[in-house]
């Protein structure tokens, strides 16, 4: 066995997620997405009414706050089960509140910090696909493969916007990709670790693929680094 890390970085809704889980379910890894723990660290602070804007308070919360990620305790579509204190925040950290939220949370260096810390003790065990917008380039840059998944914005929202209408949400196609391109700004000009590609990751276009065509996209990939 080669390799037992692999990163995968890339914008909401260009397809890391789908290919992420696949992969590591394929290889009997452990799959991590790490953007959820930053929406952990968010629904705690809009739960806790602790104003978004006060990076020292919401710092301060990230450091102390206990979030795990779990497998999978319910068939109801989700790839892991995500709780704090036992309370299972799973589909809480979806919702359009957290959506608006995130990313000004995610900018904040100790938020950052703390999480950062948290994903590699987790990757030093080995055998785990991470996901994320910085795993590459900060977080774990001698992982064994890096790829980069990118896709349009436009076909990003239409995406986004079908699984928000299947949970429910009234949320318009308009309204979600006026929301990414919000978050994309944001990742892509922030100073602490900005959303771009490692140099030596592999860059995939699943603007016009089909989940199947990622799939086997990656999986051909794959084959050549794992053994």
């Amino acid at each position: 066995m080669n390799s037992s890390t692999i990163a995968i970085d890339g914008p909401a809704a260009s397809g890391k997620s789908t290919i992420g889980y696949h992969l590591a379910k394929e290889l009997a890894y452990l799959y991590l997405d790490t953007g959820v723990l930053y929406r952990a660290v968010t629904w705690a602070a809009l739960n806790r009414h602790i104003p978004i804007e006060d990076e020292e308070a919401v710092t301060a919360l990230a450091s102390k706050l206990k979030i795990e990620v779990k497998s999978p305790q319910i068939e109801d579509g989700r790839q892991y089960t995500v709780q704090i204190a036992e309370q299972d925040i799973t589909w809480a950290i979806r919702s359009p509140e957290v959506n608006d939220a995130v990313s000004p949370v995610s900018v904040y260096p100790g938020v950052r910090e703390a999480l950062t810390q948290r994903m590699r003790e987790i990757a030093a065990k080995g055998q785990v696909v991470m996901v994320g917008r910085d795993i590459g380039t900060v977080v774990l840059p001698d992982a064994d493969l890096k790829l980069y998944i990118v896709a349009s914005v436009e076909e990003r929202a239409h995406r986004r916007h079908l699984e928000m209408k299947a949970r429910g949400s009234a949320s318009t196609y308009d309204e979600v990709l006026a929301n990414l391109q919000q978050r994309d700004r944001i990742d892509s000009n922030r100073s602490a670790a900005p959303l771009k590609a490692a140099e030596d990751a592999v860059i995939i276009d699943t603007t016009t693929l089909t989940i199947d065509n990622m799939l086997q996209t990656v999986d051909q990939l794959v084959e050549t680094v794992v053994a």
